[in-house]
């Protein structure tokens, strides 16, 4: 192993061109990071050159915590096998990860990866409730499974995507910022804006039942990442849940990127809705970058499951080195008080960002909830115009301040900090002024012609939207990647 990182980062380029695949994609594709190390909330490049890691939400409890690599190693040098021989790790587990449940939740399954758990979510959904049509918001993203993917408009919109299934329904994702209905455009206040985002979903749900006698399932991320850092507004998910199962269906949580914590006030982020989804799915940060994912329903749900006889076998889901992971993860969640530490950095770095907004033309908005922050970059207030390739170049900046953030959201314009839970408000105010040096960078001078180009490439293929127009999509979408 030892050879392997000696080797020269252009040689590694190499062979990762020649044997990986292209869509395999790198942060920073032009200048790729060699990352051989990570220490709590810092990574290494092959250089020595330490980095602030503010968007590893894998990382949980901080790269390489030493209470979790133990228990790995520990474990892996007695046995690893599947789960058809009774092991403690396994039920110490599903018992831990039930007690932060709310009832009925109370019966779990385990898998290897998030999208491994919103697949058997659905897989689980249509078998109780025999229907088939999902609903779910637009730019979500549940994972990289065929199924997923059908659910998934975070892909399906892309130029190139698959097409839409039929029995996918998307809903407008409860964004009060630059959403179908927003503050202050609407004049309305948090609460109405979320039970006319809420309605839509509900005025599907009708569709739906009127069409087809039900619905299957609603799935939705409890705070959405990939779609842009967006916090719902409050009582959305509660009346969207009504709505689902006047409908008879079945109401699932997707908290693999924002669970465990992240939120600072509870373990899991559906918890800030005071809601009960009839199906948790979990992944990402519960093994701390070891691959281990859960799915956590009712016993009425799992009954529906087994009695169709087919048994469910997965060879990896629930080994003992996995479960003795995720459990050293819990350890150190409650031993170090993460979630009170999520609150108190998440609140101080929310403060400083704030400020940023008065400061600097291109801040939109802020928002965020514990350490699960989004700056919206915007080149103009009133229309609120994505600046998307002033996004792009930021991201770069920080990167050569040795800072690691990204962006996403449809436009590519929202600045995501979901860091290891062990930042510290050192961390936060190094962040935060270490942006608001490259905003000023920003205020009085124009970015880049290439990016400028990016950005006017961007903006046309996204207003772009007849299908008419399917070559002329492709082309743009090869001029982006030229630049």
């Amino acid at each position: 192993m030892a050879y392997l990182q000696s080797m020269p980062k252009s040689e590694t380029i190499r062979l990762r061109e020649k044997h990986v695949g292209a869509a395999c994609q790198l942060f920073f594709r032009s200048s790729p990071l060699k990352i051989v190390r990570g220490i709590a909330q810092f990574m290494y490049d092959e250089t020595g050159e330490r980095y602030l890691d503010c968007i590893n939400n894998v990382a949980h409890v901080g790269h390489c915590h030493p209470h979790v690599v133990e228990a790995g190693r520990n474990q892996m040098s007695l046995i690893s096998t599947n789960n058809r021989y009774l092991h403690d790790e396994l039920v110490i587990l599903a018992e831990r990860l039930v007690k932060t449940m709310p009832e009925p939740l109370s019966v779990c399954f385990f898998v290897n990866s998030g999208s491994e758990a919103n697949d058997l979510a659905l897989r689980l959904a249509r078998i109780h409730t025999k229907k088939k049509d999902v609903i779910t918001l637009d730019h979500a993203y549940h994972g990289h499974l065929t199924s997923m993917i059908d659910v998934s408009p975070y892909k399906l919109n892309l130029p190139g995507g698959p097409e839409k299934p039929e029995w996918v329904h998307v809903a407008p994702v409860p964004d009060i910022y630059r959403g179908k209905y927003t503050y202050p455009k609407d004049s309305q206040s948090e609460e109405i804006l979320g039970q006319m985002y809420a309605d839509e979903v509900g005025k599907i749900c009708k569709e739906i039942s009127s069409k087809n006698g039900g619905v299957c399932a609603f799935i939705a991320e409890s705070l959405q990442s990939c779609g842009g850092q967006i916090i719902p507004p409050g009582g959305y998910l509660k009346r969207v849940f009504e709505y689902v199962r006047e409908a008879d269906g079945i109401c699932i949580a997707d908290e693999v990127q924002v669970g465990f914590g992240r939120v600072g006030t509870h373990m899991w982020a559906f918890e800030t809705q005071d809601v009960v989804p009839d199906i948790v799915t979990m992944g990402k940060p519960m093994g701390n970058g070891h691959p281990v994912a859960a799915v956590i329903t009712t016993p009425e749900i799992a009954k529906s499951f087994a009695d169709t006889g087919v048994e469910y076998f997965n060879t990896y889901g629930g080994n003992p080195v996995s479960c003795a992971i995720a459990n050293a993860v819990l350890d150190v969640i409650e031993e170090e008080r993460l979630l009170e530490r999520a609150t108190r950095v998440g609140n101080h770095l929310l403060t400083r960002c704030e400020k940023l907004k008065h400061k600097h033309r291109l801040v939109g908005d802020v928002r965020g909830r514990g350490l699960f922050v989004g700056v919206e970059l915007v080149t103009d207030r009133e229309r609120r115009t994505p600046a998307t390739a002033e996004a792009k170049h930021i991201v770069n900046r920080m990167r050569e301040e040795k800072i690691l953030i990204s962006r996403d959201g449809p436009d590519s314009n929202v600045l995501k900090f979901k860091p290891p839970m062990v930042f510290s408000t050192q961390d936060a105010d190094r962040l935060v002024d270490t942006l608001d040096r490259v905003l000023s960078e920003l205020d009085d001078e124009r970015i880049p012609v290439k990016n400028i180009k990016l950005e006017v490439l961007v903006t046309s293929l996204n207003e772009e939207k007849t299908s008419n127009d399917l070559i002329l999509k492709s082309n743009m979408k090869q001029s982006i990647k030229a630049i």
